[in-house]
């Protein structure tokens, strides 16, 4: 007599999406699965917009990380009028970018991960939330807060918003950086590497306490994408895609552009969201993940002085590729600690400041794709374009997606270690749960909702008999 749980919605992470648990007649778990119950339409409906119109389109893919999809849609742009954006331009682009990272590693790590860390994945609902760490760590939480404010500052100064910018078009940048935004990013950046630095070291002294727990929770063995530039060392802007098998060896070394070479999309019809992997190897031998842990495993050095030390520190985790997906959370940390030193090194080059900010073109190729890290991995946006310049196809890969069938296992594997059937706890579904929320998935792409979203948890015979029930508001 089969049983299902189901968790719907997830709690703590951007989006909707739900889990089904399976049992056997003993209570045991014998496979659980994650669906993501939201439809993506962008692709759909940007056919027949013109292409300049895109980063601003796209950018309201998402509330959390659209800046990715607005320089990636803008990079895209440049390929489909065959142009190179001048340096002071890019490197605009990239300190929004870094802003954007700081701000939403930021949000995930202190608003939506901790409370679990810091609190326990047992602690009573009232606690576990953001609330509780103010109550438990309040300077912790405040430098978290303050963390993500200065990356959003970062968005706003150069975009006019901290949601939904205006900055980036084809060809470069709308604006210039004047002196009083200069100084004012450069006035806290001290500050806020000191935050980075206390965040890692909390995380660190949690994962060497909970070794055993760390490196078995949701632990296994795939590939692993990102962006690399000169020397491997870890790129989130532009680079060139390096994929490693789960040996750690290089499997491929290509162009973004080049992507549909490389990788494929296997559908399941229990999820909207497909299941990219890698081509040669076929499905499912070529998944791979992407997103911080991947970007460090597939990274030999970071050009930053400090956030390169805690690299050596993380490579020296393993002999090969670091698999466990609570490792996602110390890679995390270690991003945000390269995007603010790399932010001051913008910022400290005077180029940055200089008016030669877009480059112009009357001529159009036809396609375009886009390439950059965005804070959860590798995004693709390709566009394909009529000589008009009126939008007739688009196809965008998010990162999300790359580590749908990763999220997917470690739902499974969490459910079949933790989760007992008869003697059900919130905590046990807590875990599961947990396994999702190391991905940081943005599944807010589509579909938002609004009001109360309580959930049930219901353990139900074949019958329809609810066995066990726990309720969450």
């Amino acid at each position: 007599m089969s049983k299902t749980i189901t968790i719907s919605p997830i709690t703590r992470i951007e989006g909707h999406a739900k889990v089904t648990i399976h049992l056997d007649d003993e209570g045991k778990v014998t496979g659980s699965y994650f669906h993501v119950t939201q439809y993506r339409g962008f692709e759909k409906f940007c056919e027949g917009r013109m292409f300049f119109e895109m980063p601003q389109i796209t950018e309201r893919i998402c509330g959390i990380c659209p800046v990715s999809h607005h320089l990636a849609s803008a990079k895209a742009g440049d390929a489909l009028i065959g142009v190179k954006p001048p340096k002071p331009a890019l490197m605009l682009r990239e300190l929004m970018h870094m802003g954007q990272i700081v701000q939403s590693h930021s949000l995930h790590f202190f608003y939506l991960a901790s409370p679990d860390l810091l609190l326990g994945f047992d602690a009573s609902l009232k606690v576990r939330n953001i609330a509780g760490v103010c109550q438990e760590k309040p300077k912790m939480a405040l430098r978290g807060i303050k963390l993500r404010k200065y990356g959003q500052q970062i968005i706003e100064r150069l975009g006019e918003k901290r949601v939904h910018p205006n900055f980036a078009v084809p060809g470069g940048v709308n604006k210039a950086l004047s002196v009083d935004d200069k100084t004012a990013m450069l006035a806290d950046i001290d500050e806020m590497i000191v935050y980075a630095q206390d965040g890692i070291e909390f995380i660190k002294n949690w994962l060497e306490k909970n070794r055993d727990f760390a490196e078995e929770f949701a632990s296994f063995g795939t590939g692993y994408m990102g962006l690399v530039n000169d020397g491997d060392a870890l790129e989130l802007y532009d680079g060139t895609v390096k994929l490693i098998g789960q040996d750690g060896d290089l499997l491929e070394r290509f162009d973004g552009s080049d992507y549909l070479d490389y990788v494929g999309e296997h559908v399941e019809n229990w999820s909207y969201l497909k299941y990219p992997f890698y081509k040669k190897m076929g499905w499912p031998d070529g998944v791979y993940r992407v997103g911080p842990l991947g970007r460090l495993n597939v990274s030999k050095k970071i050009n930053t002085a400090l956030a390169n030390e805690e690299l050596k520190n993380f490579k020296a985790l393993a002999k090969g590729p670091v698999e466990g997906s609570l490792y996602y959370h110390y890679a995390r940390l270690i991003e945000t600690l390269y995007c603010l030193e790399r932010i001051k090194q913008l910022l400290h080059d005077p180029e940055i400041m200089s008016n030669d900010i877009r480059a112009e073109s009357n001529d159009l190729t036809g396609m375009g794709t886009g390439t950059i890290e965005a804070p959860r991995g590798t995004l693709f946006h390709h566009y394909w374009c009529d000589e008009t310049g009126k939008i007739a196809k688009v196809n965008l890969v998010i990162a999300t997606g790359h580590n749908n069938w990763g999220i997917s296992k470690a739902v499974d594997n969490v459910a079949k270690k933790f989760v007992d059937g008869k003697n059900l706890k919130e905590g046990m579904l807590n875990r599961v749960e947990a396994a999702i929320r190391c991905y940081d998935p943005c599944l807010s792409c589509s579909t938002h909702a609004i009001g109360q979203m309580p959930l049930v948890i219901k353990l139900i015979d074949k019958n329809g008999n609810v066995l066990n029930s726990i309720r969450r508001y």
